[in-house]
């Protein structure tokens, strides 16, 4: 899998602060991970959306990460608010996770990510108009 990545997406990971850039970081590499292990999938674009490190497939839907000052106390994945990502991960992982509205999936920072969980629901965004269609997009 190729990984096209805007050299700007460094900065931002960059600045983030030493107590959450680890964790970001853990985000990202999630991100990465999981893309690799999709069949077929063979590119895998890093950018930026709204000054946040965001992840697209050519079968995907946009995932964003940040950490935004006003909420220090947590990190979060975004997905788009309009798909049926969020509450389908409300569906099958409610009692995993953490979520805002229909639009993110919310970390404390003092919390241990379940890992298989959250890679599932990356997958789904990552190949989102595949699945699309499948009752729980293929979870």
């Amino acid at each position: 899998m190729e990984l096209v990545t805007n050299p700007k997406v460094e900065n931002v990971f960059a600045k983030y602060p030493d107590f959450v850039r680890p964790k970001m970081l853990y985000l990202r590499q999630l991100v990465i991970e999981t893309a690799e292990e999709i069949e077929g999938l063979t590119k895998l674009e890093e950018t930026l959306k709204w000054g946040e490190p965001s992840y697209i497939t050519k079968k995907g839907s946009t995932l964003r990460m940040d950490w935004k000052e006003k909420t220090a106390n947590q990190y979060a994945m975004y997905f788009q608010c309009t798909s049926r990502l969020v509450p389908t991960f409300k569906l099958v992982f409610n009692h995993q996770f953490y979520f805002e509205g229909n639009r993110a999936i919310i970390f404390p920072l003092d919390q241990k990510i379940p890992e298989a969980e959250l890679k599932e629901c990356i997958k789904a965004c990552l190949t989102y108009h595949k699945v699309k269609n499948m009752m729980t997009l293929g979870i």
